[in-house]
């Protein structure tokens, strides 16, 4: 119900800035693509964010919780009872930070939203050929590592625990689910329970904002950054996802630079 309320009021505020952009350029097929655009990237922050909080009301204070074969009533989850949480330490946190901001996962994923920025002619002011594409590829490189580095800050001053962990559950759509409340939920304690990330809430928009007021044209602002922020956290759903579901085992890069557990997130051991 609440996400409906959101979602109409959203939908309110696009209609009527769509208006608005209609009335100053004079181009009507434009505004309503902008609108569209605006509107997917919106809606889905609000479905993340809502899934995030219903997951934060749900959390106990032990993190993985038996899940129920006989279908009894009241027994829930979706995660492994044999798995216990073993918090980070200062170098795996360091180690982790330097691999996603710095590492080879970064450079390809600069080199490939580069390309699309390249495709699209965005900015149109970096113009063409290679001179334009190593614009694109430094500055999508350059949002990425400032949105990582803004995550890993925020997270240690809030003494959260925003690495990734595969869930320990079976079955395609639980490993979704988990896969996209993860990306506005940390863990948080001893114990590891999870809550919700403002570190991983903000991390996409100081991205984008350092981008639109560091090196962007000038033409760039606050609505702009905006709108990157919001396919920067639908990135994010996606990178979660291939972290849950792509290989990493023993012969993984992620393996031999000594980050197991996909993300660097160490591994959880059985209880005792």
């Amino acid at each position: 119900m609440t996400s409906s309320i959101w979602i109409s009021g959203l939908r309110s505020f696009l209609f009527w800035q769509a208006s608005r952009e209609m009335i100053r350029t004079g181009r009507p097929e434009k505004a309503l693509v902008g609108m569209k655009i605006h509107q997917v990237s919106l809606v889905a922050l609000v479905i993340v964010g809502m899934a995030a909080l219903s997951a934060q009301a749900r959390s106990q204070p032990q993190p993985y919780l038996e899940d129920s074969s006989d279908g009894s009533v009241g027994t829930a989850t979706v995660e492994s009872p044999d798995m216990v949480y073993i918090p980070p330490t200062k170098a795996t946190k360091l180690k982790t930070y330097a691999f996603d901001a710095f590492g080879p996962y970064a450079f390809v994923s600069g080199a490939f939203l580069g390309g699309i920025d390249q495709a699209t002619n965005t900015p149109p002011e970096w113009k063409q050929g290679f001179g334009g594409y190593s614009q694109r590829f430094g500055s999508d490189f350059g949002i990425a590592a400032a949105g990582t580095t803004t995550r890993y800050l925020l997270a240690g001053a809030l003494k959260q625990d925003t690495l990734y962990y595969r869930c320990g559950c079976g079955g395609l759509f639980p490993r979704l689910r988990h896969a996209v409340v993860s990306t506005l939920t940390g863990r948080s304690g001893r114990d590891g329970h999870r809550v919700f990330s403002i570190p991983a809430l903000v991390a996409p928009y100081a991205g984008s904002l350092t981008a639109v007021y560091g090196w962007y044209p000038s033409r760039f602002e606050a609505k702009d950054a905006f709108r990157m922020g919001n396919y920067s956290l639908l990135e994010s759903i996606g990178s979660n996802i291939g972290l849950e579901f792509f290989y990493s085992g023993p012969h993984s890069l992620l393996s031999r630079m000594h980050l197991n557990n996909s993300h660097g997130a160490p591994t959880q051991g059985p209880k005792p």
